[in-house]
């Protein structure tokens, strides 16, 4: 029997506000509390682009294994966490940057989108 490990890493709202940001202290400006840049997958379970992505996200996290974090976050189980962040439509991806105010996008994105994300806004390897 094999076992696959997933690499990507599941958040609650208490773990965002420890790993990611506490936007309960600084609720006026962004302070990623992070060591690597991260990508939060805000999903849901019955979501078919959501389901789509998945793997995608996976395979990402192994390829980038050390230098970034792949975060997600089921928006039925986190309905507070999703609202605070206006999520309207899943999956909305959060782009986190180190030292920069962090990007949205929305949608079931390409792998090779993912990738160009990943090196230029994340990596800065433009």
């Amino acid at each position: 029997m094999t076992t696959t490990t997933t690499k990507t890493i599941h958040l609650t709202r208490a773990d965002f506000l420890k790993k990611v940001a506490n936007f309960e202290q600084t609720p006026d400006k962004w302070v990623y509390l992070g060591d690597k840049p991260a990508i939060i997958d805000f999903y849901a379970d019955w979501c078919g682009p959501c389901k789509m992505i998945a793997p995608i996200l996976e395979e990402l996290a192994d390829e980038y294994d050390g230098q970034i974090y792949i975060y997600k976050v089921d928006t039925e189980a986190e309905q507070q966490l999703a609202a605070e962040f206006g999520i309207r439509s899943i999956p909305s991806l959060l782009f986190v940057p180190m030292n920069e105010a962090p990007q949205m996008a929305q949608g079931a994105l390409p792998k090779d989108a993912f990738k160009q994300a990943i090196e230029e806004v994340l990596l800065k390897k433009s």
